[in-house]
């Protein structure tokens, strides 16, 4: 029974950091407000994870969930990726946290790169696309950069711009990035 309570315990503590870096960044956010928002005493965060960097850690693990893209024709492989990154964007804080974070601190930079590094760049491979770092990179600029206008900072109109927008004008940039020869 004390492992369930653990285990509910870090749960909430997790879901309160998520919100509360989403909200405020890494740099505002503080133990004691994510403990506020757990209902629990400080102390049992710092006892759980030992750190503010360390539950940051923790909360920012995040699976971009890339589907199997082999089935997709090339010529439409930009828009299957801009429709699954704008539908994991808006169904999960956790990455609109680690993007208003990763502005302001240098872990949380770190783990955005990670994230695009071992997730996206290996799924590219198994596409057999030539130069997949590279062109992970060029898709992070755009995604990462379309989120940053959309989420964080609520550029109009792209705030408020369908999906199917969205993806009418970046899924082309992401198909020539994704399948266009060497320059």
């Amino acid at each position: 029974m004390a492992e369930k309570k653990s285990d509910r315990t870090r749960a909430a503590i997790l879901t309160a950091a998520r919100e509360r870096f989403g909200a405020d960044g890494y740099e505002r956010a503080t133990i004691r407000a994510i403990a506020a928002d757990a209902a629990i005493d400080p102390a049992m965060v710092m006892r759980y994870y030992g750190s503010k960097e360390k539950l940051f850690a923790a909360a920012a693990e995040f699976d971009l969930r890339l589907p199997d893209f082999r089935d997709v024709p090339p010529d439409q492989l930009g828009e299957a990726v801009v429709r699954h990154f704008v539908t994991r964007w808006e169904g999960d804080d956790t990455l609109r946290a680690l993007l208003r974070s990763s502005v302001t601190n240098e872990a949380a930079a770190d783990r955005m790169r990670e994230l695009f590094a071992a997730q996206l760049a290996p799924t590219l491979r198994d596409l057999a696309i030539e130069q997949p770092a590279i062109r992970a990179g060029l898709v992070a600029s755009q995604t990462l950069g379309f989120a940053l206008c959309r989420y964080i900072l609520g550029i109009a109109p792209i705030a408020t711009m369908s999906h199917d927008d969205v993806v009418a004008w970046l899924g082309p940039t992401l198909t020539r990035y994704l399948t266009a020869p060497t320059p």
